[in-house]
C-alpha cells in the first residue's frame, strides 16, 4: 500500500471511529479499562523515566556552565525549561508509543487475527467504535499523567544539584522561577493531547488493517511503534515552529 493510500485510509478508519457510537453503558465500562490498562498501568515507567531524565539534564547542565561568573540558579532554569517543553511532553510520548502504542497493536491485531473483529461486525456493532474510541477518550487523560512527569522530571533535577553539589537548593529553586512563562505550560499540553491521540489511533490503525497470522502482530507492532515515533517527532517540529516559532 502505497503512504498515501494508507494516509487516506487512516483518516476514513478515524471518521468511522465516531460513527454508529456503542451503547454509553457498555462503552463507559470499556472507557475505564482502558484508563487503568493505558494510564495508570503505565505510570510507573512514566516516573522512573522522568526522575533520571531530570537528573541528566541538570548534571549535563552544570557540567557545561562550570564557569564561576555564571550564576547557578541557571541549573535550575535550564532544567525547567528543558523537563517543560520537550523532555516531559515529548520524550514521555515516545516511551508510551512503545509500551501502549505495541500493546493497542497487538490486542486489535490479535483480535483481527482471531477473527472476533469479523463477529463484532455480524452482530451489527461498529467495531472501530467499539474497539478505538474508549482508546482515544481513555488518552485524554493522558495530560495528567504527563503533568506527573513535570513534576517529577524537576524533581530529580532538584535532587541531582543538591546531593550532587552542583547547585544549592535555593539557586535551583530560584532557578525554576526566572522568566516562568505560563504559555510554555499551555504550549506542552496542547503537544501532550495531540500526541495522546496520535498514540490511540496509529496503533489501532496497524492493528485493525493487519493480514496474516500471529508472526505479523509482531511485525505490525514494530511498525506501529516506528510509524507513531515519527508522527509525533514531525508533529513536535510542526507544533514547536506553530506555537513557539
Amino acid at each position: 500500500m502505497s503512504y498515501i493510500g494508507a494516509i487516506g485510509k487512516y483518516f476514513i478508519m478515524v471518521r468511522e471511529t465516531f460513527k454508529k457510537p456503542t451503547k454509553w453503558r457498555i462503552m463507559k465500562s470499556l472507557i475505564l479499562k482502558e484508563i487503568d490498562e493505558l494510564i495508570f498501568g503505565s505510570m510507573g515507567i512514566i516516573i522512573f523515566i522522568s526522575f533520571f531524565i531530570g537528573g541528566v539534564v541538570t548534571i549535563q547542565t552544570a557540567l557545561n556552565l562550570n564557569n564561576p561568573l555564571i550564576p547557578k540558579s541557571l541549573i535550575g532554569f535550564a532544567t525547567r525549561q528543558s523537563v517543560i517543553l520537550e523532555f516531559a511532553p515529548t520524550f514521555t510520548s515516545i516511551i508510551m508509543a512503545g509500551k501502549v502504542g505495541s500493546y493497542i497493536t497487538s490486542s486489535i491485531g490479535t483480535m483481527r487475527v482471531t477473527e472476533q473483529i469479523d463477529a463484532l461486525e455480524v452482530m451489527g456493532v461498529n467495531s472501530l467504535n467499539y474497539l478505538v474510541f474508549p482508546k482515544i477518550i481513555a488518552m485524554l487523560v493522558y495530560p495528567f499523567a504527563v503533568a506527573i512527569a513535570m513534576y517529577i522530571g524537576i524533581l530529580g533535577g532538584w535532587v541531582a544539584a543538591v546531593f550532587g553539589g552542583y547547585a544549592p537548593s535555593g539557586a535551583f529553586v530560584e532557578g525554576l522561577q526566572i522568566d516562568f512563562i505560563p504559555f510554555h505550560i499551555t504550549y506542552a499540553f496542547i503537544k501532550t493531547l495531540i500526541f495522546a491521540f496520535v498514540i490511540a489511533t496509529v496503533p489501532s490503525f496497524h492493528g485493525y488493517f493487519m493480514k496474516g497470522g500471529a508472526l505479523e502482530v509482531g511485525k505490525a507492532s514494530t511498525t506501529a511503534f516506528v510509524w507513531t515515533s515519527v508522527v509525533i517527532i514531525v508533529l513536535n517540529y510542526v507544533l514547536t515552529q506553530m506555537m513557539l516559532g
